[in-house]
């Protein structure tokens, strides 16, 4: 009796195409194995054509009884069972919870960058004014009830002199600076770290706005500065400041991008929080931290389905998935850590006062980063 598939295969899968060997790892096979029992590649000689590729593609996002949708249908039917189920050995049915994760960061803050308007804010950089400081123009953006009293306002303003003011004030500084750079930097350079270093950021800031200086080792050979790791840190930053005064909407969109990164900074830290809370639960440190990533990646699908709702309707739904968000984490815990409603409750209210902590901490480093780096 022959030894072939009850249902006659397609396309690749063919008997004529079937191997007696894998041709990835070697493992001896039989006409009936659709797949290599060792390494799991399809059984096929057939040399891979484009429709083969996109059909392989496919396949492994749309087939029904794929991991992706598997994944999927557990995160929004089941809160907190998916976790329960992946750590208990059923990993093969799901899609790995960090990548998992990850793809959708990325997907979310693609949508971010695609959808957001940060862009034109560059129009309030110095690179698109006549001046660092024109208080007349920003006081002509203001409506008054009428132009009387908008004249009465403008000589009030010019009795101040605030304008020239602040010019003068700037002028004078950076011609200090500027007389004799190497001088002035040696002053600096005696400090206490936190005033030397911010002074030396204050002079660098001058030295580029008003030289050709482009980059720190020009700098150091020009005026005869010292060679540092704080100094060109300072150098570095300075240039930085520069550049988001000329541009502050690239500056915001480049550190929206860095976000999924954040993300991933701050899970583990609040992971170990979730441990301590749940310290006689007999679940390792790991386990918890697959439950944060299933959680973060559902808050991420609301997310991205409140963004698609919001750019086809016009319509804010950020508020009511965040409400859907706060009551799936409830049931999450509940059904994940099996404890009463009441000690439910109050880990919940604690684990999310860490959790808004730890971003804020995670979310200022973003940013001091994206400083240092832009």
């Amino acid at each position: 009796m022959e030894n072939r598939p009850t249902t006659p295969p397609k396309g690749r899968f063919e008997l004529k195409y079937r191997g007696v060997d894998c041709l990835n790892c070697g493992q001896p096979l039989e006409l009936s194995d659709k797949y290599c029992p060792n390494c799991s590649q399809a059984n096929s000689t057939k040399k891979l054509t484009l429709l083969d590729f996109f059909e392989e593609f496919l396949a492994n996002y749309i087939s029904y009884d794929s991991k992706l949708w598997r994944t999927l249908a557990a995160l929004l039917l089941r809160p907190g069972k998916i976790t329960k189920e992946y750590i208990s050995g059923k990993r093969l049915s799901y899609t790995n919870p960090f990548r998992f994760l990850l793809s959708l960061a990325i997907i979310y803050f693609l949508i971010i960058s695609f959808n957001n308007k940060f862009e034109s804010f560059n129009k309030f950089g110095s690179i698109n004014k006549n001046s660092v400081f024109d208080l007349n123009n920003e006081f002509n953006n203001i409506k008054f009830d009428s132009e009387e009293e908008k004249k009465i306002a403008l000589a009030q303003l010019d009795s101040f002199k605030l304008n020239s003011f602040i010019k003068n004030r700037i002028n004078k500084k950076d011609s200090i600076v500027l007389s004799d750079p190497g001088l002035r930097f040696k002053k600096i350079d005696t400090g206490g770290l936190v005033s030397r270093f911010t002074d030396k950021v204050d002079f660098f800031n001058t030295i580029i706005r008003n030289d050709t200086i482009y980059y720190f080792e020009q700098g150091t050979t020009k005026f005869n500065i010292p060679t540092s790791y704080e100094n060109e840190m300072a150098f570095n930053l300075a240039t930085s400041i520069i550049e988001i005064d000329k541009r502050p909407g690239s500056f915001l969109s480049s550190m929206i991008s860095k976000l999924p990164f954040a993300t991933f900074f701050f899970l583990p830290f609040f992971s170990f929080f979730i441990w301590m809370v749940y310290i006689r639960k007999k679940y390792t440190y790991t386990d918890h931290l697959i439950f944060s990533f299933h959680n973060q990646s559902l808050l991420f699908i609301l997310l991205i389905v409140s963004n698609l709702i919001n750019a086809v309707f016009s319509f804010n739904s950020e508020e009511l998935f965040i409400l859907i968000f706060a009551i799936y984490l409830y049931k999450a815990m509940r059904n994940f850590y099996q404890q009463g409603r009441i000690k439910t409750v109050i880990k919940y209210f604690f684990l999310n006062t860490i959790f808004f902590i730890l971003g804020s901490i995670a979310i200022t480093i973003l940013i001091a980063a994206s400083v240092f780096t832009y």
